[in-house]
């Protein structure tokens, strides 16, 4: 092993060490990513929860030189098992990274895919129309809540082959899981209109975050789901969706998949891909003090 992959080991080891130790400096982290950190450890201190074991582990996608410079990009894949009250869980994410290494020394390291930027797709409609169905399809047969946590479970951190994968896939990612539980396709043929994937076209509202959130509140989406006000009143299956930057561009959803000890939403979601994550997305170096949520409960 080179000196470059030694000194980037170490430093995974040292991102592991900042998790169980509070005290531990941050070097490599740029001031986004360093800030996104201690917001996550405020809010497990105001949530009264903790991280009672934790694991941390790199794998190297690929090596290139360039002369004395050498970039790494890799996976790093952090578990938390957190302790809540009297519940235990485990929180799981993943980060696509690149680590600068000159001279031998880990000089820089940063994410390659960060979340807040709402463009799963090309093609966003924010202006278009959606949802021109005139009658509910007769397929619909009622939401399984438990299928769709399944396959939120099952499809995380892989993907499923049956569909394209993009580089920003959280509501692609969404849409599957709410048809794993029975939410019927609509309005096949026309990007711009209804919530659908066929082969190698699909809806905008399928793949977009702000496409996607404002078919939610359609009249006559298919998705029949209602606004609520509190992230309390959602249950598994239910859906959010963030603003990070409060502008009315929506960037990001996610499904929930359990509750916490308190009854706050832990959620799953793709981009950064993550597992029982807490709903407020306080950590993600997208979040501005700006940021707008919407609550959607998908109707059973």
């Amino acid at each position: 092993m080179n000196r470059g992959l030694r000194r980037l080991k170490e430093y995974v080891k040292h991102c592991h060490e900042c998790y169980v130790s509070s005290h531990k400096d941050r070097p490599y982290l740029r001031n986004h990513e360093s800030e996104a950190y201690e917001r996550k450890m405020d809010q497990y201190h105001k949530r009264g929860a903790e991280i009672v074991k934790n694991i941390v582990d790199g794998q190297v996608i690929s090596q290139q030189n360039y002369g004395d410079h050498e970039m790494i990009d890799y996976v790093l894949v952090f578990q938390h098992l957190v302790r809540h009250g009297k519940r235990f869980y485990f929180e799981e994410q993943v980060q696509y990274r690149r680590a600068v290494i000159i001279d031998d020394d880990l000089a820089d390291d940063y994410l390659l895919m960060e979340e807040g930027n709402g463009m799963e797709e090309e093609g966003d409609r924010e202006n278009q129309s959606f949802g021109v169905e005139t009658e509910e399809p007769t397929s619909y047969r009622g939401y399984n809540r438990l299928e769709v946590v399944k396959y939120a479970e099952r499809y995380w951190n892989t993907s499923n082959p049956a569909y394209k994968k993009f580089e920003n896939n959280c509501t692609n990612y969404l849409s599957q899981c709410l048809k794993a539980g029975g939410i019927p396709m609509t309005g096949a043929g026309n990007r711009s209109k209804g919530w659908w994937y066929s082969g190698k076209s699909w809806s905008y509202s399928w793949t977009v975050a702000n496409a996607f959130r404002w078919y939610m509140s359609g009249v006559k989406s298919t998705i029949r789901a209602r606004e609520v006000s509190s992230p309390e009143d959602l249950i598994r299956g239910d859906v959010i969706c963030y603003d990070f930057t409060g502008d009315g561009h929506w960037q990001h959803t996610t499904i929930v998949v359990a509750k916490d000890d308190k009854n706050m939403p832990l959620v799953n979601a793709n981009t950064t891909n993550s597992r029982m994550r807490y709903w407020a997305y306080e950590d993600s170096t997208a979040w501005t003090p700006n940021i707008k949520y919407k609550f959607f409960h998908v109707k059973d």
